[in-house]
């Protein structure tokens, strides 16, 4: 094997010479004009050091094992060299790429299509578990010279007899020890005892596990290797810190960690699936936009979850590793690892989904006592110390609410999101209420600002102790049980038996009832339905009665003469990631 490095400038004239005398930037690969076009049109000028290295090696045919984590360019590293050998007359598949995950298999798709945009005849398909099989099999048969999927999902199409890889000249195995942890290694050997005997192989890992480097010496043909090490300038875009919370309080710490740190967009990762419908609930019914991405998530939402997030639709993503894999948004400001993760990569793994883009990114820690010990492990894995930090206090917090009003204030003043006619009325009535109360125009904004509050405390008062209080502010009321109290009016839910149960009582003269088709058995809790209802709506939550949850449906009292158009973006609610379903009670429902 023969061990890669990157390469250095020369120090002499003659090297100087010839070095103004080369093409630059990724022209000096000998790339065709229409792969330096896409590449100029996305904005690629200098090749990384993972793409110096590996390309010319692979236009010269070799086999190549690359180590790289995630965020170094890796996919552009064996992308283009694959897209330049191409016959675009052939279209049966080329150059097959498997990955560990849905998202990353699409992830990588999607950057052959953008590398191929000036190639018209060259197709891409993506084919992996949870999309209809029939579809992929239509694609298939429209002809595709690039195939990228999972190992599952390709060896069915291979056994069906939908996926032809007779004519192929590549295999390229994307994060190899991703799929060695998620059990995948011998359904990838199974895929590799089945192709051609001359072709290229191509694996890729972020550490070389004793089964990764088994398979690279069995499978790959005297293999040039190539190892990048992460910059210390890349490692240290990522501010990594940890605090200590003993766990019946870690619910409580992360409410204010993300009152004091939440930024653009979160990425909160569980250890299961039933903690981040736990995490979910709790940030849910305290009035943030939050999304959950799990093992039981169908593949048609968790695109379209990717997708909100990427747009800005959803801020905070509650997610376990796996569901997580391959994840590449690159508006992710901050990582928080609720759970400690089992090791060290599977830490670097995930916090490499921030700072990415040359962007900077945050990653803080949730530690146990007992979890301590752990500590060490991940800042080697890491390459650098894990900062202490503290639960964020109330003073902590006020101020970043503070800022964040400040920060809104601004933006409004900058950019308005009203249009001239919206604009002229508002002016009317600032003018008029002005003219009518005789008030200045400071004391008119002032107004204006307490009434954006809604009612709400702009301030954390009282104990500091996060562990007896939970923190309350605009936007983030807490409703439930204590709540419902304090109203006058009881939130405790009858838990139901049966779907016909009898609701207790008729509607108060001014409220209509509704039933949602979410109960007991999704885990539905009174704060998750009034927060929902209460952020799409904009209703006060005192506005909203009684709440009864049964085990397969609930029913929610709201005010009478509620809008069509309110009506109709209610029925395309979800609640904890489930469809609220809402409609009109009827006397039949019970």
């Amino acid at each position: 094997m023969t061990s890669l490095i990157e390469p250095t400038n020369g120090s002499g004239p003659a090297d100087a010479i010839e070095t103004l005398l080369q093409p630059s930037g990724f022209a000096h690969f000998g790339f065709g004009p229409e792969l330096l076009d896409a590449l100029a049109a996305i904005g690629y000028s200098e090749p990384s050091p993972i793409q110096q290295a590996a390309i010319p090696e692979l236009l010269l045919g070799r086999d190549l094992v690359g180590q790289a984590q995630t965020g170094t360019g890796k996919t552009a590293a064996f992308a283009l060299p694959m897209l330049a050998g191409l016959d675009p007359e052939q279209r049966t598949p080329q150059v097959l790429v498997l990955a560990p995950t849905r998202e990353l298999a699409l992830q990588v798709a999607a950057a052959f299509n953008s590398y191929a945009a000036r190639l018209p005849q060259v197709r891409t398909v993506a084919i992996y578990g949870g999309a209809d099989f029939r579809d992929q099999i239509q694609q298939l048969r429209r002809g595709a010279q690039i195939v990228v999927g999972t190992p599952g999902r390709v060896m069915d199409h291979m056994r069906q007899g939908t996926l032809d890889l007779s004519s192929l000249r590549a295999l390229v195995l994307d994060e190899a020890d991703e799929m060695l942890r998620m059990g995948f290694i011998d359904d990838v050997e199974w895929v590799l005892g089945q192709l051609p005997e001359q072709r290229q192989v191509v694996l890729f890992s972020a550490t070389m596990p004793a089964e990764i480097r088994r398979i690279s010496q069995q499978y790959l043909s005297s293999p040039a290797e190539v190892t990048i090490r992460t910059k210390a300038a890349d490692a240290g875009r990522i501010r990594q810190r940890y605090l200590t919370v003993h766990a019946p309080h870690k619910l409580g710490a992360l409410e204010r960690v993300l009152e004091s740190e939440g930024g653009e967009g979160v990425i909160i990762f569980a250890r299961t699936k039933a903690i981040t419908l736990t995490v979910a609930e709790s940030l849910e019914a305290h009035g943030y936009d939050v999304a959950v991405l799990n093992g039981d998530v169908p593949q048609a939402q968790r695109e379209r979850t990717i997708q909100r997030l990427r747009n800005g639709q959803v801020d905070i993503l509650v997610a376990t590793d796996v569901a997580a894999r391959g994840l590449d948004v690159d508006r992710i400001g901050l990582v928080i690892n609720y759970d400690i993760p089992f090791d060290g990569e599977a830490y670097v793994h995930r916090i490499g989904r921030t700072g990415r883009a040359g962007r900077s990114g945050e990653a803080i820690l949730f530690l146990t006592p007992r979890e301590r010990r752990f500590l060490g492990g991940l800042e080697r894995a890491a390459g650098k110390p894990i900062e202490p930090m503290e639960v964020p206090s109330n003073g902590t917090i006020n101020q970043h609410r503070l800022d964040r009003l400040r920060q809104r204030l601004t933006g409004a003043l900058n950019e308005s999101g009203c249009n001239e006619e919206e604009r002229a009325l508002l002016s009317e009535i600032l003018q008029r209420v002005a003219q009518e109360q005789s008030c200045s125009p400071e004391r008119l904004a002032l107004a204006a600002l307490e009434l954006s509050l809604a009612g709400k405390p702009l301030l954390l008062q009282g104990n500091d102790d996060f562990t007896s209080v939970r923190p309350q502010g605009p936007g983030r009321e807490g409703y439930g049980r204590d709540r419902g109290a304090r109203d006058g009016a009881s939130r405790e839910p009858r838990r139901g038996t049966a779907r016909g149960e009898r609701p207790q009582g008729p509607p108060e003269d001014n409220m209509e009832r509704f039933r949602v088709e979410l109960g007991w058995r999704d885990r539905i809790k009174p704060g998750n339905l009034v927060g929902a209802i209460a952020n799409e709506t904009g209703l006060n939550g005192k506005s909203i009665g009684r709440i009864q949850i049964f085990d397969a449906h609930s029913t929610v009292d709201l005010p009478k003469g509620m809008p069509a158009e309110v009506f109709e973006s209610l029925k395309t609610l979800r609640v904890l990631s489930k469809p609220l379903q809402i409609s009109r009670f009827r006397s039949s429902d019970q």
